[in-house]
């Protein structure tokens, strides 16, 4: 039977290995996916121009670091967390694609992808419907916490959309009250009837005289 004391001593030394792999970071990086070669799929070999995993295993990715693809439009790139949707080269419905907003075909663009979650993230083509994923055009990373996020990155989201409120929600006019508007009219025809009452009498009078 193993002594359970060598096993936590084995223990402790491999994850002090891991942890020496992965060297502090001491600034951001920008790191250009697949090297010199691109982002790029060969219709005509049906293969992507690089091994993207290959690459992405030589790497050391931390926080507020960006991927940087050099494509071109008839290139997308799919991010996702979701281990199970990278696998099956399908966007789950918190997937992001970045590119193929373009209506050009086949003209040079850099695509800035940044590094804002720590832990496992995927990447892959989403051209093709698939196939250019399957064939070899994705890769893993893992994201290590590093200088963590960098104010630019850190910022809170935006508050969420409301409709202005409608014309039926507003405070209705004003309104003054019918009673109160037929009590002055009644005080001024009783005015008017008193003004006129005087006049006869003085007309009156004077016919008299």
């Amino acid at each position: 039977m193993a002594n359970p004391t060598v096993i936590v001593i084995l223990i402790a030394i491999t994850a002090t290995a891991v942890a020496a792999a992965a060297p502090p970071a001491t600034q951001y990086i920008n790191h250009t996916v697949g090297g010199p070669t691109g982002w790029f799929f060969n219709a005509t070999t049906n293969s992507s121009f690089a091994n993207y995993s290959s690459w992405a295993a030589s790497q050391t990715f931390n926080l507020g670091d960006y991927l940087i693809f050099n494509t071109s439009t008839n290139q997308t790139v799919i991010e996702t967390y979701n281990e199970t949707a990278y696998r099956g080269c399908t966007p789950d419905d918190d997937a992001f694609e970045y590119g193929g907003g373009s209506k050009a075909f086949g003209e040079a663009q850099t695509i800035a992808v940044p590094l804002t979650q720590e832990g496992p993230a995927y990447y892959f083509s989403g051209a093709g419907d698939g196939e250019q994923c399957q064939q070899g055009m994705a890769f893993a990373i893992q994201v290590n916490k590093g200088l963590g996020l960098p104010p630019i990155l850190n910022q809170p989201p935006p508050p969420p959309y409301s409709e202005p409120p409608s014309a039926s929600t507003q405070s209705p006019p004003v309104t003054v009250d019918g009673d109160q508007t037929q009590g002055n009219g009644g005080m001024r025809s009783g005015a008017n009837m008193r003004e006129g009452l005087f006049g006869l009498l003085a007309l009156l009078l004077l016919l008299w005289l």
